[in-house]
């Protein structure tokens, strides 16, 4: 479902996801196209209050911050956004399972 709402969002971004399906039914990663897919993702979300954005971008995104995280990735947050998204990331990290 994941990799499935990414390849719809990077459409709208009009950018590649990083995210390639594979054999065993995941996806391969391309660090740097899904780093940048995520900064994008992130700047859209930041840009606007308009909740029919935030509310699905919203899982999305986190869930990307997370798997950037463990490809060993990161992306600057404002400010004002920083901690709020450090405490979710790190409750959607216990949740998620690792390879």
């Amino acid at each position: 479902m994941y990799a499935s709402l990414a390849r719809g969002t990077a459409e709208f971004l009009e950018l590649p996801s990083g995210l390639t399906p594979n054999a065993q039914g995941g996806c391969d990663v391309d660090p740097m196209a899904f780093r940048s897919f995520v900064e994008r993702l992130y700047r859209t979300y930041s840009a606007t209050d308009n909740e029919l954005l935030h509310g699905p971008a919203h899982g999305l995104l986190l869930t990307s911050l997370v798997l950037l995280d463990r490809a060993e990735g990161s992306i600057p947050l404002r400010p004002e956004h920083e901690d709020a998204f450090t405490r979710e990331k790190a409750a959607l990290a216990r949740s998620m399972a690792t390879l």
